[in-house]
């Protein structure tokens, strides 16, 4: 095992007691392949049949009815098939599909995704939303940025506003604009360390997450603020640090005291935990246990997300 041993030592204590080794196995297995039907272009049952008689074996998801997962040694040729080739099929870990599910974006709602790139959750809420309705899709990179609209394009979700900005201050172009925002946080990327991959781990450490913490606040921030009175927002991250999962939430709560709240995750998944109530002698507000853990595995990244809802209007006062 090739992982820094200060990862290690954190993770340890970080995943459910006998968890451990199971859990550390997947850094050094053979993920299997995620992927979602775009719903936006193509009949869901009939690409699973088309699937099935070209001998791939798609193993469907219960609590996602586009997804699906195939045996690793099947990915070159999903990835190369006419189903993915031509916008059908989206090759995406199945970790990646809860925080859309969970946020629930309906038809002719105003919905903002605050950093988009490359497009893989953009695409699943335009799905839900059937294309009805207001999608702001926002990433401040240049070459992100188009590699977005391009790939929006390509999968029939042409429909979606795409926005080169700081996540950080576009709040001062939508305050109280949207019903509903998707934080996808840059974070330290945790959860796909991979073992024999040095180039997943290589600029990892305690400095790294401080470093996205302090974006990670900045970003919840301007989410909220984005959000109408009652809209919902949804936090997530691909990490196992607390400082940038629990201790991000927890912020918010103090930030904007009062004036959001922790919703419950209505959605089950299996690997899901709750989250931390403390981390090295530091306890978190209670309600931060209605956030959820993704334990990695064989077809599911290590992830974290959260839902909170914004009960009134007013700027931060603390």
């Amino acid at each position: 095992m090739s992982l820094p041993d200060l990862f290690l030592h954190r993770f340890e204590r970080l995943v459910p007691p006998g968890q451990y080794e199971v859990c550390l196995r997947t850094f050094c297995e053979s993920p299997a392949v995620g992927a979602r039907i775009n719903t936006l272009l193509a009949d869901r049952e009939a690409v699973y049949q088309a699937l099935h008689d070209a001998g791939f074996q798609p193993h469907r998801i219960g609590w996602c009815a586009d997804a699906f997962w195939l045996p690793p040694e099947q990915r070159d040729a999903l990835l190369l098939s006419e189903w993915v080739q031509e916008g059908l099929v989206y090759v995406q870990n199945l970790s990646s599909m809860i925080p859309p599910l969970v946020l629930a974006p309906q038809p002719g709602e105003a919905v903002l995704d605050l950093c988009a790139a490359p497009g893989g959750k953009t695409l699943h809420l335009a799905a839900l939303m059937h294309s009805e309705g207001t999608l702001v899709a926002v990433e401040a990179v240049r070459a992100r940025f188009f590699k977005l609209r391009e790939n929006l394009q390509r999968h029939g979700a042409s429909f979606v506003q795409c926005v080169q900005a700081e996540g950080e201050w576009v709040w001062k172009r939508w305050q109280e604009r949207f019903d509903a925002v998707l934080l996808d946080a840059p974070c330290s990327s945790e959860g796909r360390f991979r073992a024999d991959d040095p180039n997943t781990f290589r600029y990892w450490s305690l400095k790294k997450i401080a470093d996205m913490v302090r974006k990670q606040k900045s970003l919840i921030y301007s989410a909220i603020r984005c959000l109408k009175p009652g809209g919902r927002l949804v936090y997530c991250t691909c990490t196992f640090a607390p400082e940038e999962n629990e201790g991000i939430i927890a912020h918010a709560l103090k930030k904007f005291s009062g004036r959001v709240e922790v919703a419950p995750i209505p959605l089950e998944v299996e690997g899901m935990t709750p989250a931390l109530s403390e981390w090295k002698g530091r306890a978190y507000p209670e309600a931060v246990r209605h956030a959820r853990r993704i334990l990695p595995s064989h077809n599911m990244e290590g992830f974290f997300v959260c839902m909170l809802v914004k009960k009134e209007a007013g700027d931060d006062t603390t």
